[in-house]
């Protein structure tokens, strides 16, 4: 069996909630069973996103106005599409993304005031209405994901360093977002131990994965 197209499979969730452990991991379970897989992240994923990705996490920086930060994730969003993503899908491989559009429409759109419906909007454009086949959000109280940041590092990013309410603000769109998209936008609950997280998020690859094998 082959997979009959290219799949898209975007990761959420606030700070803290374990994106990049559970990616980590649903990358390699997908290579042992010889599937061609592409593992990368926003903002960054090519040479120019990785330079806009320090700028927009840098502590050092001078303050940011939101509509900056907007149109630098987005920059660095379009160039990933063009160079990455969409040849990855037309040779048929499974792309795993830390960060799509729903990010965007979250923290820019709801953190910052900026509107999720004209930042959503924008996104659209940008993307060239590419979208997501599986969502799978990392919910958890970003008191609990702050936590485990300073534990694990201690220092914190620009935007972990944001308030309390800004982070919550955050929470609270992603959970409007699954709502609004029940079918693609799938909940994890982040607070459990990893295994338990990757067991569930693995029902929801594996259903994806069934629904476009194809027989050749």
């Amino acid at each position: 069996m082959k997979l009959s197209s290219g799949l898209f499979i975007t990761f959420e969730g606030g700070e803290g909630a374990g994106k990049t452990t559970l990616i980590e991991e649903i990358y390699w379970k997908l290579k042992g069973t010889d599937l061609d897989v592409v593992k990368t992240r926003e903002p960054g994923g090519t040479k120019v996103g990785e330079e806009i990705r320090k700028v927009l996490l840098a502590n050092s920086n001078p303050p940011i106005s939101p509509y900056t930060e907007l149109c630098l994730f987005l920059a660095s969003r379009t160039q990933h599409i063009v160079e990455v993503i969409i040849p990855a899908l037309e040779q048929k491989k499974i792309v795993l993304c830390d960060r799509f559009n729903d990010s965007t429409i979250a923290y820019q759109g709801a953190a910052r005031g900026l509107g999720m419906k004209k930042v959503a909007e924008f996104c659209s454009f940008i993307s060239q209405k590419l979208e997501p086949h599986l969502t799978l959000y990392l919910d958890i109280d970003p008191k609990i994901g702050l936590k485990r940041i300073k534990r694990s590092r201690g220092e914190k990013d620009r935007i972990e360093a944001e308030t309390m309410t800004f982070h919550s603000k955050i929470r609270e769109a992603f959970l409007t977002l699954h709502q609004k998209h029940p079918g693609r936008f799938q909940l994890l609950d982040a607070s459990q131990p990893p295994a338990n997280v990757l067991a569930d998020a693995m029902v929801h690859v594996q259903k994806l994965l069934d629904k476009h094998y194809t027989y050749v």
